[in-house]
């Protein structure tokens, strides 16, 4: 009788766990369902009338967001940390022309970075805003060197009280790790072609070399005086008065009691200090105020979701636009990096597409695997063939490898901030037998040839292994300096002039016949619709397909969720990381030989 009782007291618990088992996944699944048709139906974003669009960029400004897992969706803080650059200037672009959207609002609290060559694009889409004759205002709590830029394109800029704007010009500071690395017992083995390229200086050395500094002050002070420039015109400050601001800003304090935002506006950065409420009841006077008590305004994602333009229909000619962002990197690769058989399948794509007359391949990236990047360019030179012409546009930067995609284009676009060029190449392997003898590790074998067995980590490096090494660099290099003679139609001692790694701005690459031409990616689509004959510059965007995965995450992103602005305030790596971060970024290239394109310093201010 007890062996019953038991039997029947564990199968009743059973029924009653696996009850609530069905119970809980039910309730979620419906929950789930009530959360999509809620987004697709329960919230429609109208446009106010009279209304202000709120442009508020969280996050980086980017080409090409990055990938992201459902899961890391789900257990993220909800807000996007990426804001695509495209959007802005579509939502700007739409909005100039509706005669509803009165005022253009910049939001800046949660912009972490834009920088100099994507500010400049999006400046343009503003000043087309203004130049319809609407008000542009920005605000923020705290503006930095980056998010100032962008707000001095509007009309009236104000900050917080507790704020102020903060300029300290532009730098390039590293750390060098010989001496430590000397002390760890590590043999850094480095391999490179180019006076310029430094990117493995920290390793074997204490400072940074006269050739890097005079390439590195040569670029930082074109794009200095291209911010400096830009914001004494926007602002209309005098020269004299913006340096002394940067460079004496303890005194500017100083007189000003140590108030920031005072001193900000004393020298003419900003029109006002005011707080949120002030700036609800000056955006409420002027296009007065909803149900809910906010100002008449639509959030910039919701306004897209209304009023974008569908992509062109099969059948029409288009131009193809292509986004490759991200370091290069060898095989397929997800959004945010360039997968060199990827981003090869997409332009091979464009090739076969009848519909593509022509192809703009957008590229935001520091280069990478030397590898993928042939991988690349010899799709493009396949679509040229096919008779497809190719404009390049550059964004922040197209170095290195980025560089390499890029020279056999029909054309190249590059902003005045892009940092390019950066030709050369690199490689470099550590060894550890002085580190491993300290510890009284020993290291040994036998081998059929004289290198089996040689490259190893643990083992000094053979000296036949080294000239290999210095060997297929070498080479390397003259293949790059081949590539672009033949893209530019130079010769090699041409390109070798102006080549050994050194970066160049957007400017100073025009005038050295790296870059043909000086503008936005929006130019360069018009540009190659003229190429190709097209009346329009209608252009559809030549990407993989998203997964269903990939779909939910968007939804989940906020696409079409209302967002009204209360204007609220923005919310010791390891050891490893700190020591040896220039590796770290290296290693993880995949480049099968070793060989890199890269410019480990090209991160665009």
């Amino acid at each position: 009788m007890a062996k019953t009782n038991k039997g029947g007291f564990f199968a009743r618990l059973g029924r009653f766990i696996d009850g609530t088992r069905r119970w809980t996944l039910n309730l979620m699944f419906l929950f789930f369902i009530g959360f999509l048709i809620y987004s697709f139906v329960g919230f429609r974003p109208t446009i106010p009338e009279r209304g202000v669009l709120v442009l508020s960029p969280e996050g980086t400004v980017v080409d090409q967001l990055s990938a992201v897992d459902l899961a890391t969706e789900l257990m993220g803080p909800g807000m996007p940390t990426e804001t695509r650059l495209q959007d802005l200037i579509d939502a700007i672009d739409i909005a100039a022309g509706d005669e509803r959207i009165e005022v253009l609002l910049l939001v800046l609290d949660d912009l972490n970075h834009i920088g100099l060559s994507k500010t400049l694009e999006l400046s343009q889409a503003i000043t087309r805003f203004r130049e319809s004759g609407k008000m542009v205002v920005a605000t923020a709590g705290d503006y930095d060197q980056d998010s100032y830029l962008l707000a001095a394109q509007a009309d009236q800029v104000f900050v917080h009280s507790m704020g102020g704007v903060r300029l300290e010009g532009f730098a390039v500071v590293r750390n060098y790790f010989r001496e430590a690395i000397n002390k760890l017992k590590i043999n850094f083995h480095v391999f490179k072609v180019g006076n310029f390229k430094s990117a493995l200086e920290p390793f074997v050395r204490d400072d940074m070399s006269p050739a890097a500094k005079e390439a590195n002050e040569a670029w930082l002070a074109q794009l200095w005086t291209l911010y400096r420039d830009t914001v004494i015109e926007r602002r209309q400050i005098k020269p004299d008065e913006f340096d002394f601001y940067v460079n004496h800003i303890d005194q500017v304090l100083e007189q000003n009691d140590g108030d920031s935002a005072a001193a900000a506006l004393s020298y003419g950065l900003i029109d006002g200090v005011i707080g949120r409420p002030e700036l609800r009841a000056m955006m409420m006077e002027r296009v007065g105020q909803d149900s809910e008590g906010y100002f008449n305004q639509i959030y910039y994602r919701d306004y897209l979701s209304i009023t974008q333009d569908l992509p062109p229909l099969p059948g029409e000619p288009v131009v193809g636009l292509i986004v490759a962002s991200g370091n290069i990197v060898d095989g397929e690769q997800p959004p945010g990096m360039i997968g060199g058989d990827s981003l090869a399948r997409l332009i091979s794509q464009a090739r076969r597409d009848d519909d593509v007359k022509a192809v703009v391949l957008r590229i935001d990236s520091g280069g990478g695997s030397a590898f993928a990047s042939e991988v690349i360019r010899e799709e493009l030179v396949q679509l040229k063939a096919a008779g497809k012409p190719l404009v390049i546009s550059m964004g922040s930067m197209a170095a290195s490898g980025g560089y390499w995609i890029s020279a056999d284009a029909d054309e190249i676009w590059a902003t005045p901030a892009t940092l390019t060029g950066s030709i050369g190449i690199f490689g470099a392997f550590p060894t550890f037998e002085r580190l491993l003898d300290q510890l009284g590790v020993s290291t040994d074998g036998v081998g059929t040839t004289k290198v089996a067995g040689k490259l190893r980590s643990d083992r000094p490096l053979d000296p036949v292994v080294a000239n290999v090494i210095q060997s297929s660099i070498e080479h390397g290099y003259r293949r790059f300096i081949q590539v672009v003679a033949d893209g530019r139609e130079k010769l090699p001692e041409q390109v070798e002039s102006i080549a050994e790694g050194r970066v160049w701005s957007g400017i100073d690459a025009q005038q050295v016949g790296l870059v043909d031409k000086l503008g936005s990616l929006g130019e360069a689509l018009e540009s190659a619709a003229g190429l190709a004959g097209l009346p329009s510059p209608e252009y559809r965007v030549i990407a993989p397909p998203k997964s269903p995965q990939e779909e939910l995450i968007s939804i989940l992103s906020g696409a079409g969720v209302a967002q009204h602005v209360a204007l609220l305030p923005a919310p010791v790596s390891a050891l490893v990381n700190s020591l040896l971060p220039s590796w770290k970024a290296i290693n993880t290239l995949q480049d099968p030989k070793g060989m890199y394109a890269y410019c480990i310093l090209c991160v665009a201010p």
